[in-house]
């Protein structure tokens, strides 16, 4: 199925906030600890949004599903293990498992066919994932790759519940979804950092922190999560989903130019393997049309 611009358009807004957005959640990790980091996003996601749109015409439980494997189970445990357990660069690659995970559940779930063609970009772009994974620096743990792993697991259940909302206000969708990933947020942060380490993280964080913290909630969150849903909606997952391999791209490029982070000529050939497989899965369609219709003329 062939992408339309603007759809693409949106897509590449959305993989670009969410690749910068790892240097921001590094900057925001830095005074609030994970749990609560993640708590007062959702917090701030919900509230006061939740008060001016609609409860989209869903039952509870797709908004709790949502709510739980996208809000509580992939940024809990993204944010515990970018604490310490791996890099922001790294973190934005191995994340993106989630296109594998989602493929595969979609293939079960609602009998979507993967296409030849799209294996195929699949391939490449598991070649580049590859590349970067044999490079590790040391700087990643075996605990922080599994917790990493596993919140791209609930990413992708995430993706599979998101496209049976079809129908409805999509950013209404993240608000009212997001109500039910804060409270268990929350209640993990009181029991994991304590009462006083979270008090004293409220108090004291910088206008910078909160900052970061703002952008988690309105960007990534609202703006990005929307959008994404609203995709999924109306476009099969091994369309739209293949889109977030570029989410390492400008991951490792924004913590090489804000962290640090060196670029060496092996993490640029993968880039390329990443971008060739993603061209292959967005154009291909465009490019059989115009072959036929060369053929037919």
């Amino acid at each position: 199925m062939t992408l339309p611009l603007r759809h693409f358009l949106l897509a590449l807004c959305v993989v670009v906030i969410w690749g910068s957005n790892f240097v921001v959640i590094r900057v925001g990790l830095n005074e609030f600890p994970s749990l609560l980091f993640a708590a007062l996003r959702f917090t701030l996601a919900t509230l006061p949004a939740i008060l001016l749109l609609p409860r989209p015409k869903l039952g509870w439980r797709n908004l709790a599903a949502y709510g739980l494997l996208v809000g509580t189970g992939q940024f809990a445990l993204l944010y515990l293990a970018m604490r310490s357990q791996i890099s922001p660069g790294l973190a934005s690659l191995v994340i993106q498992t989630q296109v594998f995970f989602t493929l595969l559940l979609a293939m079960r779930t609602s009998g979507e066919r993967v296409r030849g063609y799209q294996w195929l970009a699949l391939a490449l772009a598991a070649v580049g994932v590859g590349v970067i994974a044999l490079h590790t620096d040391g700087s990643t743990t075996v605990l922080g790759l599994v917790m990493v792993l596993a919140a791209a697991a609930c990413w992708a259940g995430g993706n599979i519940v998101g496209k049976r909302a079809v129908g409805v206000n999509m950013l209404a969708y993240v608000v009212w979804s997001s109500a039910f990933a804060a409270p268990p947020l929350w209640l993990l942060s009181l029991l994991v950092d304590g009462p006083t380490r979270v008090g004293e993280a409220l108090a004291h964080a910088s206008p910078t922190a909160w900052a970061a913290l703002a952008w988690q909630a309105v960007g990534n969150t609202l703006f990005g999560y929307g959008v994404w849903s609203w995709l999924l909606s109306r476009h099969p997952a091994a369309t739209i989903v293949p889109m977030a391999l570029l989410v390492p791209i400008f991951g490792m490029s924004c913590s090489a130019w804000l962290l640090g982070e060196g670029l060496p000529p092996w993490k640029l050939a993968a880039a390329a393997l990443v971008i060739s497989g993603l061209a292959l899965n967005l154009l291909w369609p465009r490019v059989r049309g115009w072959l036929a219709k060369a053929q037919a003329a």
